[in-house]
């Protein structure tokens, strides 16, 4: 297939669908069904906290004066948070929050915990959440929209060399419990790999549309098959359940779009990020641990161990945000309806073949009474990919473009 400057269709169709790029190659390892396999353990709690803080002693030497923390006031930046200061209580310690316009404000919460841990905080406004989605996709050279890190990198290159993160919390201790109880619901042990797959996509629902097949235009041929394919392996093995989910989740976003995105910031910017997380020893260990270490499916909580260490430094019950998040419906309002009847309506992904014209015209116009945010998503993904695409390949656009 035709070639696109430095991606493929394949990996368009792959962001465009899964929203990420399973074509590059993963700076973390990809694990297989084996690693997830469970093992008895023992004194998990006091082992993770130390796991966590060995990272972080191993990471910062003593002479730092100044640390930032990206604190979104959840479990996994909360307990970042606190353990930071446990090991380092002399620090000084500034912690970054976004603050979306028109979108659930949680920063007063984040500030708060902040204080707590005599922190000081920052909290980033972005009134128009794409203005700078030129400049952030000029340093990830790929076509994605939902680049909150970039704006959280680009504050934290101010205020300190070291950024800490929580991220891999979610995929490691179990913390989509929304997307777990839908897929419990799906499938059980007798369910084949191709139910379980079709499920798994069904719980990501807002990653593609019902349409999806027509969207794509002739030159970019689409088949559901070929997307299965690619989550087959994670299915088609004896682990359980949620275990198979886990290891799909790993393999997903984690290791194509969040590390490998997230790196390129931290290396344009210039700041060294610190991911306890994401430790070999800590993905070693965790992914052995039985699933109800991490998932309570009867009361619908995830994060089990997580809370409980972070239980010793806080209340867990303030701590139920998920992470840093924009409400795409008023994103859409504000911003995103103009921007993508601007760059879209007469794109040049349209006009060389890549999307279809009809399908743009079609959703589009259905936007203007039914604000659908499954469709919202797709078309701001389809403006991402406009604006690579102007920038990559017809080269019209420039990094310090702003979208207004």
């Amino acid at each position: 297939m035709e070639e696109y400057s430095n991606i493929s269709p394949d990996s368009i169709k792959s962001i465009l669908t899964l929203r990420y790029d399973y074509t590059i190659k993963p700076l973390i390892h990809k694990l297989h069904w084996q690693d997830f396999t469970e093992s008895i353990t023992s004194n998990e709690i006091n082992h993770v906290e130390n796991l966590i803080v060995n990272k972080i002693k191993n990471s910062i030497s003593p002479s730092v004066k100044k640390i930032a923390v990206a604190l979104s006031g959840g479990i996994d930046s909360t307990l970042m948070l606190a353990l930071l200061r446990k090991t380092l209580p002399d620090v000084n310690i500034e912690t970054i929050s976004i603050k979306f316009a028109e979108s659930v404000d949680e920063t007063k919460d984040a500030q708060k915990i902040a204080e707590q841990f005599e922190a000081t905080s920052k909290v980033v406004f972005l009134e128009n959440y794409l203005k700078e989605l030129p400049n952030a996709i000029s340093i990830i050279k790929l076509p994605f929209w939902d680049l909150h890190w970039y704006h959280v990198v680009k504050e934290s290159k101010s205020k300190a060399k070291f950024l800490v993160s929580g991220d891999g919390g979610d995929e490691l201790f179990g913390g989509y419990t929304f997307r777990y109880k839908k897929f419990l619901s799906l499938v059980n042990e007798s369910s084949s790999s191709s139910d379980k797959v079709k499920a798994y996509l069904n719980c990501h629902e807002r990653d593609w549309v019902p349409d999806q097949e027509n969207m794509f235009g002739k030159k970019i041929p689409f088949s559901w098959d070929d997307i299965y394919s690619k989550l087959h392996a994670y299915f088609d093995n004896s682990l359980p359940l949620l275990s198979q989910v886990f290891l799909a989740d790993f393999n997903g976003k984690l290791l194509y779009n969040w590390s490998p995105l997230n790196t390129q910031f931290h290396k344009y910017f210039e700041v060294f990020p610190i991911i306890p997380m994401l430790s070999e020893e800590l993905i070693s260990y965790t992914t052995h641990l039985r699933h109800d270490l991490k998932y309570d499916k009867d009361n619908n909580v995830g994060k089990i161990l997580l809370r409980k260490i972070l239980q010793k430094y806080v209340n867990t019950t303030q701590t139920t945000k998920q992470g840093f998040s924009v409400d795409t419906i008023n994103l859409w309002r504000s911003h995103g309806k103009k921007l993508c009847g601007q760059y879209l309506l007469d794109g040049r992904v349209v006009k060389d073949g890549l999307i279809s014209k009809e399908w743009i015209t079609l959703h589009f116009k259905k936007l203007e009474s039914l604000q659908d945010t499954r469709y919202i998503n797709k078309f701001l993904g389809l403006l991402a990919l406009e604006v690579w695409y102007r920038m990559f390949v017809t080269k019209e656009m420039k990094s310090n473009e702003t979208l207004d």
